[in-house]
Formats: C-alpha cells, sequence, structure tokens
C-alpha cells in the first residue's frame, strides 16, 4: 500500500482487488512496488503501485514505480500499496512547499539516535521526465513541489546475491551526502495475497536468508526501514499459521536488521485509519513482534487519508499495543493533502493532493516523520498505465 511486478502502481489497484476480495476492506494501504524508474528506486521486481524509488539489480539503483492502492470498506490492501473497520480510502496527498532541499530532522526518539535530513535519491520516473520536458509549462512546478522531495526507495525483488549491494548503494550515497534514506523491503512470501503486486520470495526461510542481505547493506548511519507494507494488515488471507509464521518472521527482520544496523529505525505496517480497528491492528502487531523488534509503526502508504486522522489512529494503536514509550509512528503523506475520496474511489481519484512534505520535523506527539512512500504522480493505472509518471496526473496533485 511487490516485485516491481511491472511498475504498476497496482498497490492501489490491488488494494482495490484485495478490497473487493476482502470486503475492501484490506485493500487500503497497500502499495506495492511496481514499476519502472518511478520516482524512487525500485530494486527490479515487478510490484504493485507504490510510487517510490526501487533500486535496480545493477550497481546504480534504478527508480521505479509502486503500485496503488484502494481503500477498505469499513468491514473490513501496500507500494507500496489492507482491514477490519472503516471503508478505506485511497492515498490523497498535497504538495508542501516547493523546497528543493530535503527537509531537516528533528532528532527522534528512540534507540536510533538523531536523523539528518532525509536523501533524495537522483535517479526516478519524475526526475527523468522533468530532464525530457524543460520546456513544458507543467515542468517548473511538478519539478519543485515532487521531483524536489525526498523520497522512499522500494525494494520489490526478491534477489539474493544483488540485493546488499543495491541497499548499500543507496545507503552509501546517503551517508556521503549527510542524510537519512527512506528504504522498503517488499519481498514477504504471498506478498498481496496473490493479487496486483503478488510475488516475493518462495518461502519465509528464504525471505529470512533475504533480510540478512538486505541488513548486510544497511550501513552504520541512519537509516529508516518501512518493512513491509501490508504484511500485516493484509494478512486476513492466511490460515492461522500462516499467519503466525509469516509475524515470527516480521519480528526475525526487525532484529536482523538492528542488529545490522542499530541506528536503523523500524517501523511495521500499520494499515491505515480507514482499515481495521486500533485494537485489530495493535493485536496484529504485538504478534508480529512490533514493540520489541521495531521503532514504531507506519500507516496510509499509498493511501489518501488526512494526517490528522492518521496521526490519531497511529497514537490509538500505539496506546493499544503498549511497550516502549519509544514507539512512534511514521505516516504517508504523498497524496492525502485533501484527504480521502469517496469510498470505493482508489484508482487516481481526481480532487487529491500533495500531503505535507517529508520531514522528521512533525511537531506531533509519537509522530515521527512524514514520508513521501509512495511518490505522487505514479499512476495507478487509470489516468496512466500502472506504475508510471503521469505528467497530467502530478500536476493535478501538485495544484490541487
Amino acid at each position: 500500500m511487490s516485485g516491481v511486478r511491472e511498475h504498476s502502481r497496482t498497490e492501489v489497484w490491488r488494494r482495490g482487488r484485495a478490497a473487493g476480495r476482502h470486503t475492501m476492506a484490506a485493500l487500503a494501504s497497500a502499495v506495492v512496488v511496481a514499476g519502472a524508474a518511478a520516482g524512487v528506486m525500485a530494486a527490479a521486481a515487478g510490484d504493485g503501485e507504490r510510487t517510490t524509488a526501487r533500486p535496480d539489480p545493477t550497481a546504480s539503483p534504478v527508480l521505479e514505480a509502486l503500485p496503488a492502492v484502494p481503500t477498505p470498506s469499513v468491514s473490513a490492501p501496500a507500494s507500496a500499496s489492507p482491514s477490519a473497520s472503516a471503508s478505506a480510502s485511497p492515498r490523497p496527498a498535497r504538495p508542501g512547499p516547493a523546497s528543493g532541499a530535503p527537509a531537516a530532522s528533528a532528532k527522534p526518539s528512540g534507540r536510533a539516535g538523531g536523523i539528518t535530513a532525509l536523501y533524495r535519491h537522483p535517479q526516478s520516473q519524475v526526475l527523468d521526465w522533468v530532464a525530457a520536458h524543460r520546456s513544458d509549462p507543467r515542468r517548473p512546478l511538478i519539478e519543485s513541489r515532487i521531483a524536489a522531495q525526498p523520497a522512499a526507495v522500494w525494494f520489490p525483488a526478491y534477489n539474493p546475491g544483488a540485493v546488499t549491494g543495491q541497499v548499500r548503494g543507496v545507503t552509501a550515497a546517503a551517508a556521503a551526502a549527510g542524510r537519512t534514506p527512506v528504504l522498503v523491503p517488499y519481498a514477504i512470501p504471498d506478498r498481496d495475497c496473490g493479487g496486483a503486486s503478488e510475488g516475493g520470495a518462495p518461502g519465509l526461510d528464504a525471505y529470512d536468508a533475504w533480510m540478512e542481505d538486505f541488513a548486510a547493506g544497511l550501513g552504520s548511519g541512519p537509516v529508516i526501514v518501512i518493512l513491509e507494507p501490508d504484511a500485516i494488515a493484509l494478512s486476513d488471507c492466511l490460515s492461522a499459521g500462516q499467519r503466525a509464521d509469516r509475524f515470527a518472521s516480521l519480528a526475525r527482520a526487525g532484529r536482523t536488521l538492528h542488529a545490522a544496523n542499530p541506528r536503523a529505525r523500524v517501523y511495521f505496517d500499520g494499515g491505515h485509519s480507514g482499515w481495521h480497528s486500533a485494537a485489530k491492528q495493535a493485536a496484529a502487531l504485538r504478534e508480529a513482534g512490533a514493540a520489541a523488534s521495531g521503532d514504531g509503526i507506519f500507516t496510509n502508504v499509498s493511501n489518501f487519508h488526512s494526517t490528522a486522522d492518521e496521526a490519531a489512529y497511529a497514537r490509538r494503536v500505539l496506546a493499544a499495543l503498549g511497550g516502549p514509550s519509544r514507539l512512534g509512528a511514521v505516516i504517508d503523506t504523498s497524496r492525502n493533502g485533501n484527504g480521502a475520496p469517496k469510498e470505493g474511489e482508489w484508482c487516481d481519484p481526481s480532487g487529491r493532493a500533495l500531503g505535507r512534505t517529508p520531514t522528521t520535523r512533525t511537531g506531533e506527539a509519537r509522530i515521527d516523520a512524514y514520508l513521501w512512500v509512495k511518490l505522487p504522480g505514479e499512476s495507478d493505472g487509470c489516468k496512466g498505465s500502472a506504475g508510471s509518471f503521469t505528467p497530467d496526473y502530478a500536476y493535478e496533485l501538485a495544484t490541487g
């Protein structure tokens, strides 16, 4: 709310499908890394609709689009694009100041210590478009409000032997720039419950080994890890035993990441405010070891729920989760500037806008950062092909 399965922001789509499939509740936040050099780097795999970058399987990462995710219904899918309660709406976002420099971050609480300014990877679909369309009248606004902002880098491909170098390429460049990268590992087995962003490792043993390879590239600087969007919120399709095994693997992943880099801040899947109830999501997070193995939760990936709604929801989830007071939350604000669209509208819904620009200075209790996990302008599959950068859509978000 996705091994870059074709660069199709299909997370939104998948969530839409998932929503239908899972009572429209599990669809909400899923964003899958889709494809092709979408605004951030995606690791060569095929994902859904997340609009974040994912690294290339070669030395230099290639930005690829992530899938879009529909919103689940209250009853009760994420890239990144998901449950039980209120109907989920897709991700909205609205533009912040048109500043080319990444927002400075405040010192977050927790074991990871201070976070530097967020990192913007130099490769993405939007940057490619900007470079090729200097005379386009939409270019200045798209460049300043979208292309200039730091965004997440997705790793949706199950690629043992290659992922360490891909991760290291991002973290080393970020360290050299004195900035903090946001990374999205997205290779959990049975990803997206077989939906549009299906894929991932062939089994949990393979996933555990892949995660060790991923962690080996983290370096020693500050880094934010968005651990497997939808892996918890969209897990009702699994049997009780499969769910327990997945959650145990996620807990191991959190420990592996921290062991490799004690400065890493690892956030577990919190779904979003239009999906599961806070109590239900907290129970699943507790089972997945989020309190002991993580630094908090992430919400609204590839969705459109307002920042205020997400912050309130995240605090309810954290309160229900219990655990150390150091736990916080990060919110995907890439497309939530105007809040969620009408129920059932998840595919490039009109009337959306960019949300707050990425920063770790939120001024909100227990809210560690506002991040752009899904890259705005990458289509969910309606205004353009899934996962592709669509200038008309980007301009609409930037002016919304």
